[in-house]
């Protein structure tokens, strides 16, 4: 870690035009993530044979351009001026970071690139600088060039302004921008669609969420806390299990035999085995109520639909829990209805019952006996074609302990690559049970 890597120039990229100053409203969606994330797309050596620098222009520009509509990522936090203990974005044109790095290493060097792995963090190694929260960037980017010509573009960004599927719009956007071509969504930004009713009416149990620990600082408790790489490195290793399209067609095969169950995802019968595979390999007491959370877009089910161009959080806590008894004992069509029922749970109702929950509450997702799957392969990050060439893959760099992210598997193979953070033994014991039939 840390030879050879030479930062060429750091930027600070604003709105090519002054945008309109004002602040803008966070869902209680958006306040529930209130944290950092890095991720990083790759690309091969330019076939246009194109320059470090005219690359680093091109990006630039393209940068400068899309902040007129999505100001808000140049904004910072600040504190409410209506509300205690509740964030707003500033839009004060204060800009994003972007890093240009030169590395000697060839990509091959850095090991697997389809999955998070400890060489890969050095992408975004001029981007984690120890600021207070208030002057933090929303979103700060590293390009780096390989020695192979290869490029990697990485990103440090704050979960609260975009989701998943917000993300690959801007990726969509980014990428025909550097190619000289128009935004393709105009992103609209309006978060008051997902605001508490006046007053909060909590009509459901709300077993998806935790309420928050003290929130007296609110920069501190709020801000950083999880989102430092350093602060959060952990002892445990990073697995990356992959499962084969037969291994997911024998465990869909499995599940529909003497059962009632008639159409069930891939998503849903993997999340399902995971489920058990994790509260038995870690070693759960019988007793005790295992909680998996998984996102589920809501962009189409709350009342008013959101317009497909919603950038902002909408991706809500679906869950399923079950004792570890049941997880033991009772057959997969058991585990995977209640993955079932934790998406189809999820109706106008539900979801701004959740919201209200969230407000009187302050909460975050579960944190007791649970943990969240995240479908990254579904996000289709792979498919933007930038002004140097194709995005040729994309990857988190980071798995949190409670965390189990689902990515794609290599591109001439299909399936799927389990990443998740374990002790040893635990992990080999959850690789068992996810082998077996």
């Amino acid at each position: 870690m840390g030879r050879n890597i030479e930062l060429i120039e750091k930027v600070v990229i604003v709105p090519e035009k002054p945008t309109p100053c004002k602040r803008m409203f966070l869902s209680n969606i958006d306040l529930s993530l209130v944290v950092y994330q890095d991720s990083a797309s790759f690309f091969d050596p330019p076939s246009n044979q194109m320059q470090f620098s005219e690359i680093c222009n091109k990006l630039y520009s393209a940068l400068g351009k899309m902040l007129v509509h999505y100001d808000f990522m140049a904004g910072r936090l600040v504190p409410s001026f209506e509300e205690k203990n509740r964030f707003e974005i500033d839009c004060n044109d204060a800009g994003i970071v972007v890093a240009a790095a030169k590395t000697d290493r060839r990509l091959c060097e850095f090991g697997v690139i389809s999955a998070p792995n400890p060489e890969l963090r050095e992408l975004v190694v001029f981007l984690h600088e120890e600021t207070d929260l208030k002057e933090t960037p929303l979103v700060s980017l590293q390009l780096t060039q390989f020695g192979c010509g290869s490029l990697a573009l990485s990103s440090h960004y704050n979960h609260c302004i975009l989701d998943g599927i917000a993300v690959r719009e801007f990726e969509a956007n980014l990428a025909s921008l550097t190619r000289g071509d128009d935004m393709i969504i105009i992103p609209n930004a309006d978060r008051t669609l997902l605001k508490a009713r006046n007053s909060p009416k909590i009509t459901h149990p709300h077993f998806e969420y935790s309420k928050s620990a003290n929130i007296e600082n609110l920069f501190t408790m709020r801000g950083t806390s999880g989102t430092n790489v350093k602060k959060d490195l952990t002892e445990n290793q990073t697995h990356v299990l992959y499962l084969s399209q037969q291994k997911i067609a024998s465990y869909k095969k499995k599940a529909l035999e003497n059962t009632a169950l008639k159409n069930i995802t891939t998503f849903q019968v993997v999340a399902a085995k995971i489920w058990k595979a994790r509260a038995l390999a870690t070693k759960m007491s019988h007793e005790k109520v295992s909680t998996m959370l998984f996102p589920v877009d809501v962009r189409k089910r709350v009342v008013p639909e959101l317009p497909n161009s919603f950038a902002g959080n909408a991706l809500v806590p679906g869950f399923a829990r079950a004792t570890v008894k049941e997880l033991m004992e009772l057959e997969d069509d058991f585990h995977i209805r209640k993955v079932q029922e934790g998406i189809e749970r999820l109706d106008d109702e539900y979801i701004k019952s959740g919201i209200d929950w969230l407000e009187l509450n302050r909460g975050v997702p579960c944190k007791e006996d649970s943990f969240s799957l995240v479908a990254w392969w579904r996000l289709g990050l792979e498919n933007e074609v930038f002004a140097w060439g194709r995005l040729k893959c994309a990857t988190p760099l980071i798995v949190k302990p409670g965390l189990v992210m689902l990515l794609p598997g290599a591109n001439d193979e299909g399936g799927l690559n389990i990443c998740l953070s374990l002790p040893q033994d635990q992990l080999q014991e959850f690789c068992r049970i996810m082998l077996e039939c």
